[in-house]
């Protein structure tokens, strides 16, 4: 206890300048918003384009735009549409990078050809010729709202997190991450819907990070993977398991869903005899099919034998889900 009291003021200093350090980094790369109204210009540039080539009309191209703040961008480009619609995982497409001029278009050069944004609208020349136009997209989930089924318990409807253990209204009640149902589950169908915030100059799992763990044991990760290549560790992966076959993830603070029919393990006399088993659509679209999952995901709680509740992870993140209903079987 002397010793402690002894350097107790150089203690005080060095958590004084690592609490500084960490903020001032909290400050770089942490801009974010949950209002689309508030996100400013570089939200509205980014997003989903569709188009064709001039000369080949039945050739369709599809284009999402990244914001990665300051008037930065990356850029991907899709042909025969975007993924999910048109565009499969192993076909090519082409990456490139754009920015924001003082005049506010936003311009670049990707593959030799002349890049520019603006009013809603991506232009692709060739010299004086124009290449390819699309036009900004608008895709939602086709269970987007989706009603529960006779006989689904509702877990969250915006009004009241009764059904949640640490549940928390936000913003347009809506259901906070960091919580868990306090009901337990052993076979079943799974509805809800997610949004996560903009944050342009995060990277990686600081970019909106939470995870949706079935039976707490499983996690199937959510986080604002737009544009990427869709990683185990990224928007519909399954942590250290699968990638989805398909990144299906939409811009940040844009609702999406995941639709879940899972089959928990079977166990007899304590010992497991059969693996877990799930398929699960994002945004509509099918990007894990009957998955046998061989093992659970860290960071909640281990396999077992007994029913055990959704939990929707804390990650730090304003992570925020609406319309959760579960049929059980």
């Amino acid at each position: 206890m002397t010793r402690f009291r002894r350097f107790a003021p150089f203690a005080v200093l060095f958590a004084s300048l690592v609490f500084v350090r960490c903020a001032a980094a909290d400050d770089n790369d942490q801009e974010l918003f949950t209002d689309p109204a508030k996100a400013g210009a570089d939200y509205e540039t980014q997003g989903e384009y569709l188009g064709s080539l001039q000369q080949r009309d039945e050739l369709a191209l599809g284009m999402q735009v990244i914001a990665l703040g300051d008037g930065k961008f990356d850029v991907v480009v899709y042909k025969n549409g975007l993924p999910g619609a048109g565009w499969s995982r192993g076909e090519d497409t082409i990456k490139g990078a754009v920015q924001r001029g003082d005049d506010g278009v936003v311009r670049g050069e990707i593959k030799g050809k002349q890049v520019k944004i603006a009013d809603g609208e991506v232009t692709v020349t060739d010299g004086a010729e124009v290449y390819a136009k699309l036009k900004k997209a608008d895709r939602k989930s086709p269970t987007l709202g989706a009603k529960p089924p006779e006989g689904a318990t509702v877990l969250f409807d915006g009004s009241s997190a009764e059904h949640f253990n640490n549940g928390k209204i936000v913003q347009e009640r809506l259901l906070l991450a960091d919580c868990d149902s306090k009901q337990k589950l052993g076979d079943h169908t799974l509805h809800l819907e997610f949004r996560t915030p903009f944050k342009p100059k995060a990277r990686g799992q600081a970019r909106g990070n939470s995870g949706m763990y079935l039976q707490s044991r499983y996690e199937v990760q959510v986080l604002d993977s737009f544009g990427l290549d869709g990683k185990n560790n990224e928007c519909g992966g399954i942590y250290s398991i699968a990638e989805p076959a398909v990144n299906m993830c939409l811009p940040p603070l844009v609702w999406q869903t995941y639709d879940v029919e899972f089959t928990a393990a079977k166990y007899e006399n304590g010992k497991k005899i059969a693996n877990a088993r799930t398929t699960i659509k994002h945004n509509g679209v099918v990007i894990h099919d009957d998955l046998e999952l061989p093992n659970g995901t860290p960071g909640r709680q281990a396999e077992g034998p007994e029913p055990a509740p959704l939990y929707l992870q804390g990650h730090g993140n304003p992570v925020v889900y609406r319309n959760i209903w579960v049929v059980t079987n």
